[in-house]
């Protein structure tokens, strides 16, 4: 049985209102001593709307889910993974 946590449905939610390829999105759910690790994954068209300019989107979603964490009283962070042919980071220039 998947049992859905808050903060996984939370993620979810938004996430899905933002992509063009909701069926594609996956949460992934571990709780370790640091916390709460929610893993991310969509559709590789769908990665520019989930980091947005600067990694504005990014950001402004891992502070909701900090939000949502206190109010669970657990820290949760969001790990983002990067699709098969997504951007490679010298292309972004991050090498």
């Amino acid at each position: 049985m998947n049992v859905m946590h808050k903060d996984q449905e939370f993620l979810e939610f938004v996430i899905k209102a933002i992509v063009d390829n909701p069926d594609d999105v996956k949460v992934e759910r571990v709780v370790d001593e640091m916390g709460v690790l929610l893993t991310l994954s969509v559709n590789k068209d769908d990665m520019a709307q989930i980091i947005g300019k600067s990694g504005r989107t990014a950001s402004a979603v891992r502070t909701l889910l900090r939000v949502v964490g206190m109010k669970n009283n657990s820290r949760v962070n969001l790990k983002i993974n990067e699709p098969e042919g997504g951007i490679k980071e010298e292309e972004r220039g991050e090498a």
